[in-house]
């Protein structure tokens, strides 16, 4: 779905998280997420959802993917596949997958732009980012920051579209 991208940041390695969480605290990243995805449906799954600091996340149609039938997630949009997941999203301008890996596996080859923050160091990681085949997408855009006194690691903002 050329509407449907994918919003992360990875390690070196392409490392995701860590038991749960976020690799560490990135203030700026945090705020190009939130100025790329406000306004737009975010779907997830269930352990992103129970990760969040703050649910729903603000200003976005939050939509969580659960294989338990039975689950219960307050404040938000729940459906048990990706194909549901889509059909919520299809007439949106641009929606965005958040996560966790598992999601990110499923949704790789049915999404149309990939923003992806790349953190410039290894991490102990027990979820990594699905692998990404050059030859299928194209950099569009790339912006370098310095890592200052509140983000502690050099970071690299791209955004690919697929070819």
């Amino acid at each position: 779905m050329k509407n449907l991208s994918m919003i992360a940041a990875v390690g070196k390695n392409l490392e995701l998280g860590y038991q749960n969480q976020l690799l560490c605290h990135l203030p700026a990243d945090l705020k190009y997420f939130k100025e790329k995805t406000s306004g737009s449906p975010v779907i997830m799954g269930d352990k992103t959802w129970e990760s969040l600091p703050k649910k729903p996340l603000p200003n976005r149609r939050n939509i969580v993917i659960t294989l338990d039938k039975t689950a219960q997630f307050s404040d938000c949009e729940v459906v048990h596949s990706i194909e549901d997941a889509m059909q919520l999203v299809e007439c949106e301008k641009e929606s965005f997958i958040i996560g966790g890996a598992t999601i990110y596996s499923l949704f790789i080859n049915r999404i149309g732009k990939l923003y992806l923050t790349r953190i410039d160091s290894e991490f102990t990681a027990d979820v990594y980012f699905p692998a990404i085949n050059p030859e299928e997408w194209t950099l569009v855009e790339e912006n370098y920051l310095e890592k200052d006194e509140k983000n502690p690691y050099n970071l690299t903002f791209q955004i690919f579209e697929r070819k």
